[in-house]
């Protein structure tokens, strides 16, 4: 018979099972892959019956689906897919396929049959009725469009940018360590609520400590633009609306009317219901509306709520953008591991300071030094060695980029820093641990060839020494590789 152990097993680098899966990316999605991947036909008829859904869901489609919504929009019959087919030439023909593939996806049209027997394309009804809505009036008024008295002290475009921004950095802030967890002013806190939100999308983890630190997705997050960055944590946030009490199709709705709403402009939330006054409060926090008052009835959308769904508002420029463009390049790397970043921001010396050892601070300079401890530091935190050297170059100074193209390298950082930094990712990559079971003891050589060939047939053989008849299984291959041991044994 054979003897099971259970523990870990350690294996070297050069033969790391293929089930043994490395950490997650961070994975951003757009409105359309969120409706696609996430939500359910029955739950996206709950969607279509808002009207600020519906125009959100047309204006992101594809230009030649948005052709076929409006072609067939005032249509109350089906219309032959033959028909809808001949609208377009022939050399669009895949571009055709990926529209109606897109359409039907989002079950804003569905396949039905016409006299005949021939297939037919319908719209979605209430897709339909929204949509009419949208574009033509009618139905109830969106409880945002209120009138309002003139505002005794109304605010301007560049202080909505300066707060919205303000409010969103203290997010940051506290992910790398700089807000109100250590030690922060109280401008920079964020609410318990917004902990919980950057827990549930893995951006930080609780570490054994107690405390919370950054994950490997969550410096991904950092480096995503500013308007990537607030659609992925809103979307997070959606994800936990029905835990709070609130209306997942109503959020949306009420997200969808900022964006169709005017920079500038004050709005009244007089005819929102308590869950939505309570969205609200969520997004004056996040920096997306702003609000004097929790209990004022006008509020001021910012530039970070009419761009969030948007996927061409990148070109929007605001203060804050203008900013970050002068910002981008302002990180010199030299070949003694030296990091000199030309910054006053706090939030960029911070993250700096994930993978870096600081030495100097200045008024607009930041000395520090790669080092291996600060690095290994960093990769124990879930960052990557790819996303280290991503980061410097994404950032590197003007001046790095020219250097470095004259001596026709395929990076403007030293090569001797870049191979460094993966030395020491390699150096952790040696041993992977897998949970197993060790199979030992066996009576005889063919009992032991026996049972490790199943276990190999299986894929669930993790190591194996047929001197010492010892093998090691994989955890969740044990019951099986137990079971064949007990009928083969009979």
């Amino acid at each position: 018979m054979a003897d099971t152990k259970s523990g870990r097993y350690a294996s070297s680098s050069a033969a790391i099972s293929p089930l043994v899966q490395g950490p997650e990316n961070l994975e951003c999605k757009n409105f359309q892959e969120y409706l696609r991947t996430r939500q359910t036909p029955e739950t996206l008829e709950k969607f279509y019956h808002y009207p600020p859904i519906c125009l959100a869901v047309f204006r992101e489609l594809p230009e030649i689906a948005r052709q076929f919504v409006i072609r067939i929009l005032f249509i109350d019959q089906p219309v032959p897919q033959a028909v809808v087919s001949s609208w377009g030439a022939q050399k669009f023909a895949k571009e055709q396929a990926e529209a109606t593939s897109c359409l039907s996806a989002l079950n804003v049209w569905r396949v039905t049959a016409i006299p005949g027997g021939l297939a037919a394309w319908e719209l979605s009804p209430t897709f339909k009725k929204s949509v009419r809505q949208a574009l033509m009036g009618g139905g109830k008024p969106w409880p945002m469009t209120n009138t309002l008295d003139k505002d005794s002290k109304p605010r301007d475009i560049p202080f909505l940018d300066s707060y919205a921004m303000s409010r969103w950095r203290c997010v940051l802030h506290y992910m790398v360590g700089t807000g109100g967890r250590n030690g922060g002013s109280d401008a920079e806190a964020i609410s318990p609520d917004a902990v919980r939100i950057l827990l549930h999308a893995n951006l930080m983890k609780r570490d054994e400590r107690g405390g919370i630190s950054i994950t490997r997705q969550g410096f991904q997050f950092l480096l995503l633009d500013t308007r990537a960055q607030v659609w992925h944590f809103m979307l997070q946030y959606l994800e936990t609306c029905e835990e709070r009490g609130i209306s997942l199709p109503e959020c949306l709705s009420m997200l969808f009317q900022l964006s169709f709403a005017t920079l500038g402009r004050d709005y009244s939330s007089e005819g929102m219901s308590n869950q939505m006054l309570t969205f609200l409060q969520h997004l004056r926090e996040f920096g997306l509306v702003y609000q004097r008052k929790r209990k004022e009835c006008r509020f001021y959308p910012t530039r970070l709520a009419l761009n969030v769904t948007n996927k061409d508002a990148a070109t929007a420029t605001t203060a804050a953008d203008e900013e970050r463009m002068q910002e981008r390049g302002y990180i010199v790397v030299e070949t003694n591991y030296r990091v000199y970043a030309y910054t006053d921001s706090q939030l960029q010396v911070a993250v700096l300071g994930l993978f870096t050892e600081l030495l100097y601070r200045f008024p607009n300079l930041v000395v520090g030094v790669l080092t291996r401890d600060a690095v290994r530091q960093a990769l124990r935190g879930g960052i990557t060695a790819e996303q280290i050297v991503s980061y410097l170059e994404q950032y590197a100074h003007p001046n790095m980029k020219l250097v470095e193209s004259a001596i026709q390298s395929k990076s403007c950082l030293p090569p001797t820093v870049v191979d460094q930094i993966k030395l020491w990712e390699m150096e952790r990559n040696r041993f992977t641990y897998t949970e197993g079971v060790v199979y030992n003891q066996f009576l005889s050589q063919n009992d032991f060839v026996t049972l490790r060939d199943y276990a190999q047939s299986i894929n669930m053989l993790v190591w194996q020494n047929e001197r010492t008849r010892t093998m090691v299984v994989q955890k969740n291959g044990h019951d099986d590789v137990k079971r064949y041991w007990k009928k083969y044994s009979k």
